[in-house]
């Protein structure tokens, strides 16, 4: 007994050394769904959304495909959140690097975070590309039309566009990450009135009217002018099948692949995967529909193919400066995050080095990426060829998490064990990168739906080969200490939750009701209410300039009050909750 007793103490002396992302997150921390419904709104409604519009008209999916299609691979999309990711984060409580770090051994950690420091340095680099284009437009630089820059002005601009996205990485993303996350309802409301801005000017095009009458209309000038069926090369464009796996492919990396274990390690339920029908429905559906119908209207007055279009000037015709502002903002928070990303795997990768210094490493590969257009043209089969690189190791998981304890298996048979290397990861991992890129390179299997065989291939394999080398196994003693050990973790995570939040201090004071009136009202509604009056009170094409000029002129002003009182609204916030932090201190 007092074995047993001193070896407790010594586990939870050793935990509570331990950095919080080695262990499961405590219970005391997680949250409802409302948390993941507006972090799903946040995280999916980017500067991309501008690119892969423009790249469903340039593949030429007709309207009706896109509608129906991207409706049904978005839902099958929040699916495999909710059925994949969402159990197995919940189970395990670990983000996916922490889990194959503790279970899967060095070597085939190392080279997870290799693939993802590839993965986050691409996004990156688009990501500041599309904001770069926004600073090209405002500044009267020359198109970039070609897969290299052709212009230094460009590549200057690129640069600094990087170079500050990379400082605010080393330095302050925290301070960006407050920001991002107030940004989410002002881009939902943008991309929205984009699109209602630039319809009048696609049908007067069509057919000499800016009024739409019915529902039927906007799909016949979808057809005709957006949405027509053929690809930038005049050939027959993609189908409904395609634009499913596409929609579905997007983010596979994060729902197949268990990328987004990250997230949902804190849902209190596995259900709440449903939560990210806000970012697949609007940012994936809505907004990517809305980026069509801007990029094909920009493309109409510009007298350009769409291919060529770039999101600055997608964004600048359908809202006027506050485009600049919307390409600039998505752009820099979602490359900022994803090189914060970046830097953390490849610290992994080369744990004796410090993050900063990887990051700025990392950066430089940004910085250099950034100013090659062809990384952000060429973001749709990029983001499916990431998953595709990933989504094996997402199967390995589940198959550990989900198939295992229904075969007999342990599920931490590596880990009981004390193999060094987990073998049958390393070589299902490599069999099925052979087997999904052989597959794509004969061109047998369509493209976009490459990630489900191999997938499945991941989790049968890896269990045939874990079974092989012992994962059916016995090992008491390793399996009492791992007992212990989440027994000590138990206690570790009750003596925070008696020390750390226990009651929030709601802000109900005057002052914070009208500083969220005036961001709602002014940043939002009025906006969303100018849109409308553009979409449907422009009888011809004077009427529809001046208000479309209305609209420009006064929503900048809008995106001012918007900003500076949503994040005032949001230190207020801070500011309660440190509060109530020293509040519960105090009757601790």
């Amino acid at each position: 007994m007092d074995n047993m007793t001193d070896t407790s103490n010594d586990f939870r002396r050793s935990i509570a050394k331990m950095d919080d992302e080695q262990l499961p997150v405590p219970r005391h921390r997680l949250h409802g769904p409302q948390h993941f419904l507006g972090l799903y709104a946040a995280e999916h409604v980017a500067a991309t959304e501008f690119v892969i519009g423009a790249a469903f008209v340039a593949l030429g999916a007709t309207m009706h495909d896109i509608l129906i299609g991207l409706l049904i691979g978005n839902a099958l999309a929040v699916l495999s959140f909710w059925l994949i990711t969402a159990p197995v984060a919940v189970k395990t409580r670990l983000s996916l690097y922490t889990y194959l770090e503790q279970n899967m051994g060095e070597l085939f950690s190392r080279l997870y975070n290799g693939a993802n420091v590839l993965i986050f340095v691409v996004i990156s680099a688009a990501m500041i590309t599309v904001s770069a284009t926004a600073l090209s437009v405002l500044f009267d630089l020359p198109p970039q039309l070609h897969a290299y820059p052709t212009s230094l002005s460009f590549v200057v601009v690129a640069t600094s566009a990087s170079i500050v996205a990379l400082l605010v990485a080393y330095y302050g993303f925290n301070i960006l990450s407050e920001f991002a996350s107030i940004c989410a309802p002002w881009l939902m409301v943008m991309f929205t009135a984009g699109g209602m801005i630039l319809i009048p000017a696609l049908s007067e095009s069509l057919n000499g009217q800016t009024t739409l009458t019915s529902f039927a209309d906007f799909i016949d000038l979808g057809s005709a002018t957006v949405f027509t069926g053929i690809n930038a090369a005049g050939e027959p464009g993609i189908g409904i099948w395609e634009v499913i796996g596409f929609a579905w492919a997007a983010n596979t990396f994060a729902h197949f692949g268990l990328i987004d274990m990250a997230l949902f390690r804190y849902a209190r339920k596995a259900r709440y995967g449903i939560c990210t029908a806000t970012g697949m429905m609007f940012g994936h559906y809505v907004a990517w529909i809305s980026a069509a119908l801007m990029g094909a209207a920009t493309a109409a007055v510009m007298k350009t193919s769409i291919a060529f279009v770039s999101p600055g000037d997608v964004a600048y015709l359908a809202l006027g400066t506050s485009g600049f502002v919307i390409v600039i903002v998505a752009g820099w928070t979602t490359a900022n995050s994803n090189l914060y990303r970046a830097g953390l795997a490849a610290q992994a990768v080369f744990p004796n080095t410090s993050r900063t210094k990887v990051t700025l490493i990392v950066g430089a590969a940004v910085v250099a990426g950034s100013c090659f257009p062809i990384i952000y043209r060429s973001f749709l089969p990029l983001v499916t060829y990431a998953g595709l690189l990933l989504v094996p190791v997402g199967g390995i998981v589940f198959a550990e998490q989900q198939l295992f304890p229904r075969l007999g298996m342990k599920t931490y048979w590596h880990k009981l064990s004390g193999s060094r290397q987990n073998t049958p990861a390393i070589i299902t991992w490599a069999v099925a990168l052979i087997f999904g890129f052989g597959l794509n390179l004969i061109n047998i299997f369509p493209f976009y739906y490459l990630f489900i065989p191999t997938w499945i291939l991941s989790v049968v394999l890896y269990t045939q080969l874990a079974k092989r080398a012992g994962a059916n196994g016995s090992w008491p003693r390793a399996e009492a200490e791992l007992a212990e050990f989440n027994t000590a973790v138990q206690g570790h995570h009750r003596d925070l939750a008696a020390r750390e939040v226990l009651q929030p201090v709601k802000d109900d004071t005057l002052v914070t009701k009208i500083i969220r009136t005036v961001w709602i009202l002014i940043g939002l509604i009025l906006p969303m209410g100018l849109a409308w009056r553009v979409l449907f009170n422009s009888p011809d094409t004077v009427a529809y300039l001046a208000n479309r000029e209305m609209f420009y002129d006064l929503t900048i002003w809008c995106t001012l009050v918007y900003f500076v009182f949503a994040w005032w609204d949001l230190q207020r916030a801070k500011s309660f909750q440190r509060l109530g932090d020293l509040m519960n201190e105090h009757a601790i």
